[in-house]
């Protein structure tokens, strides 16, 4: 998700410059990246994102070049399932066939406006992309319209969803290097903290919003949508305690708190033995206390790496078993 806020960006910019964007429209087989995975190139030769693990890229910018010159779009198809590959030179051994289509850009383009706006205000767009068309002039990226349906043969339909929403409630030293690499992700950060003191912008450049508030408001003022992802680790447990009650009552994608389990389970039973509160068993189920995997995690960086790695599993519905353990595909 981190490529595509950075491409619209570069094509809303004052400065901005006509550019060649690749879209990966088409995947059958293996691949590193997915369908909607895109690479802009700019006149100046810069480009931003990408389509492979950088096997295709070379290829990709000569192809822009030409696009850049003509204008008309070029719809390209990678075949690597040949057990020894040596097309392009390196052996890409992927086993996949690949659907690229390359199309010259304006500076703000109507989809970009729109996507830039939507993202802006956490919705979702839908785009599509004609790769397959007779007339070069109707192949490319628009927005999409109520009667689109998706064709592999001729339309890619893309649904961009809004990048994940984290709000790290505890502004402690251990949440900066969470916020840094939950922002390398691309996600949306909020930082919550009842002191001023320590959610701030010098020691949270990364958080998108900073809220500061009482521990028993502070849930209402981050207001943490749905599907986004929360943890609590303000390491106060007079702050926990209601931040956690506020946080239980709430249809959250993720719940996690920092601490051993059993001072989750104290928490937990002095919610409902002095607080009245009533934890359901399903409360109880979907909060991930201690929080995070077992990576052996000791420094800050390490156990922040371990709660975004079982964020992620979370956000995407998977188990965060080693992918030697999976019998499906990965992408599946």
């Amino acid at each position: 998700m981190k490529d595509l806020p950075a491409i619209v960006a570069a094509l809303l910019a004052p400065d901005a410059q006509p550019a060649v964007l690749a879209t990966l429209v088409g995947v059958a087989g293996s691949s590193y990246r997915r369908p909607g995975a895109r690479l802009l190139v700019l006149r100046d030769g810069r480009r931003l994102g990408s389509i492979s693990g950088g096997c295709l890229e070379e290829d990709v910018m000569a192809r822009a070049a030409k696009v850049q010159a003509t204008g008309h779009a070029d719809a390209v198809v990678y075949d690597t399932t040949s057990e020894n590959d040596l097309v392009w030179g390196v052996g890409l051994g992927c086993h996949g066939v690949v659907r690229v289509l390359l199309e010259k850009v304006a500076p703000s383009p109507a989809w970009a406006v729109a996507l830039a706006q939507n993202l802006r205000q956490h919705r979702s767009t839908a785009l599509t992309v004609t790769h397959a068309d007779d007339d070069s002039a109707h192949r490319g990226t628009r927005l999409a319209s109520p009667g689109d349906c998706a064709d592999p043969e001729r339309l890619f339909l893309d649904l961009i969803a809004p990048p994940p929403a984290l709000a790290i409630f505890g502004a402690g030293d251990d949440a900066q290097p969470l916020a840094r690499l939950a922002r390398e992700l691309g996600w949306h950060i909020t930082v919550a903290d009842p002191r001023a003191a320590f959610a701030t912008a010098a020691r949270f450049p990364e958080a998108n919003a900073l809220v500061v508030g009482r521990a028993d408001e502070l849930v209402a003022r981050a207001a943490p949508s749905a599907d986004g992802l929360a943890v609590v680790m303000t390491h106060h447990y007079v702050h926990d305690v209601p931040i956690l009650r506020d946080l239980l009552a709430r249809p959250l994608a993720y719940l996690g708190l920092l601490g051993p389990k059993k001072r989750a389970e104290k928490i937990l039973a002095d919610l409902e033995n002095e607080s009245g509160v009533i934890v359901t068993s399903a409360q109880r189920a979907r909060l991930h206390a201690p929080v995070g995997l077992d990576l052996g995690a000791d420094a800050p960086e390490q156990v922040a790496l371990s709660m975004l790695a079982e964020m992620q599993a979370a956000h995407t519905g998977r188990d965060a078993r080693p992918l030697r353990e999976r019998t499906r595909p990965i992408h599946e």
